[in-house]
């Protein structure tokens, strides 16, 4: 029950969102959001990890060690929603803005991503 409601909800988030964008960002495709989400691990300057699987599953590593749980979608604009197992969502934008990739957030947040090692 829940993978359909997530099936049903997530195409109308992600066609809802609108992502405050700088000038000088460009947009990643899906085919890149799905390069990005391939690597073992996408981390982030302020210490978290994300893990996104190849079976649809997501998890979220905080700096402290607790760890959040969920599923995920990346859309044809290649916006990436997750539905938590908590019961929240979420979807994320991926630019790359002055030599680095930032994940955007819904609300304007911006996240630097930390290059593979």
């Amino acid at each position: 029950m829940r993978l359909v409601l997530f099936l049903l909800i997530l195409p109308m988030t992600a066609l809802a969102a609108e992502f405050p964008l700088l000038k000088d960002d460009r947009v990643l495709s899906r085919d890149e959001v799905s390069a990005l989400t391939q690597r073992d691990v996408v981390e982030f300057y302020e210490g978290g990890q994300s893990r996104y699987a190849a079976d649809g599953r997501y998890n979220y590593t905080y700096q402290s060690g607790g760890t959040a749980f969920g599923d995920y979608e990346i859309g044809s604009d290649g916006v990436i929603c997750i539905a938590f197992d908590n019961g929240r969502d979420r979807c994320d934008r991926f630019v790359h803005s002055h030599g680095r990739i930032v994940m955007i957030t819904e609300g304007g947040d911006r996240y630097p991503i930390r290059p593979a090692r």
